[in-house]
């Protein structure tokens, strides 16, 4: 069966994003271990940022006065903000003391005595707009896969009346900036449901009738096994018709990067890749081309075995810890805990997934 005619691209200020494409998180205007000029030599198109974060560190304030996130950051490349609901439910969930969610959004602190946030549907548009992101996604209410029906259902309901507000917000302060053409940001919403097919279809064509330039699989994307669950990911793609692109948010292992092209996905996110890295588990090909069968491996830095190994980390990669250093010197440094480490592994799992994408395009 032929691949439905998904987009090949997507468009934004900061220059053309080429699916698929993973996006690492910079979560604090930054990719741990790694500067921007970094993530251009591994061949990253975007990165993600959080809204969360970011207005309690630097503040918006700061990050207006230093010129928004591209002058901020040094990344000259496209920027997606995540609306920063996951991480203030996150905060609540684990701590209700810490802050409430209401029908108006989310009000958190991060500390008990601490700075008290007010996160709108309005407000996550204004800071996001303010920091200069090329694709901007609404506030959602999310839940956990599990979450009882009740709790699915009124999710979903939120989350359909936040897209409402996140979309009029969004629409006047595009137009009082005079945002036309290729300066006008994107606007993805994010569908919730957890497993409730018929709330997913609630929710997507609730959206649908809103209208948004992408769309965002909403909620966990893993079962309690850790088992990506295609069902619902495939669910969602029928529902959302194949012009729009598809965004995975949570997605970044190699094999459900791979398995969410294949379902239909365009982009998708993770902080898994970078942090594997610095912890010191390092992807690499075991072929020279493709993703069939056991296409790919993870070395694990610690394991004596590499303490003698004179050849490279991988011969199908050509970062700089591939192209420069043995994988015995990767070794050493991970064992003394050098800062050289973090740097060398990180470019080399970002590079694995740029080098992933190429083998996804060829593979379609």
């Amino acid at each position: 069966m032929s691949r439905p005619a998904f987009p090949t691209s997507l468009a934004t200020p900061h220059g053309e994003i080429q699916f698929p494409a993973f996006l690492p998180d910079a979560t604090q205007g930054v990719v741990r271990a790694v500067d921007a000029s970094d993530l251009e030599t591994a061949g990253l198109q975007a990165v993600v940022m959080n809204t969360f974060h970011l207005m309690q560190k630097p503040g918006s304030s700061t990050l207006e006065a230093l010129g928004g996130l591209h002058a901020f950051s040094g990344w000259r490349g496209p920027i997606l903000t995540d609306s920063g609901g996951f991480q203030a439910y996150s905060v609540i969930r684990e701590n209700p003391k810490l802050g409430s969610l209401t029908e108006n959004g989310l009000a958190f602190r991060r500390e008990a005595g601490g700075r008290k946030y007010q996160l709108t549907p309005e407000k996550t548009i204004q800071l996001q707009l303010a920091y200069g992101a090329d694709i901007l996604v609404t506030l959602d209410d999310v839940t956990h896969v599990d979450d009882p029906p009740d709790v699915q259902a009124r999710a979903v309901q939120r989350t359909i009346a936040w897209a409402k507000r996140c979309r009029a917000e969004f629409d006047k302060l595009v137009d009082q900036k005079g945002l036309e053409g290729a300066a006008r940001p994107r606007l993805f919403g994010v569908v919730q449901g957890g497993r409730d097919p018929s709330l997913r279809r609630q929710c997507a064509e609730a959206l649908l009738e809103i209208g948004f330039d992408g769309y965002g699989y909403g909620g966990w994307p893993l079962d309690e096994d850790g088992a990506l669950l295609e069902d619902v990911l495939a669910l969602l793609r029928d529902l959302i018709p194949p012009e729009f692109p598809l965004h995975g948010l949570g997605i970044g292992h190699p094999e459900n990067i791979a398995r969410g092209w294949a379902l239909g996905y365009q982009t998708f996110d993770s902080a898994l890749p970078t942090r594997d890295a610095r912890r010191g588990r390092l992807y690499t090909f075991t072929e020279a081309a493709g993703t069939g069968g056991k296409w790919f491996r993870t070395l694990y830095m610690q394991d004596e075995k590499h303490i003698r190994a004179a050849g490279p980390l991988s011969e199908f990669c050509d970062c700089p810890a591939c192209t420069r250093y043995s994988a015995g010197f990767l070794h050493h440094l991970f064992k003394i805990d050098d800062h050289l480490f973090p740097r060398l592994a990180t470019l080399h799992n970002l590079r694995f997934m740029t080098l992933l994408e190429d083998r996804l395009r060829q593979d379609a």
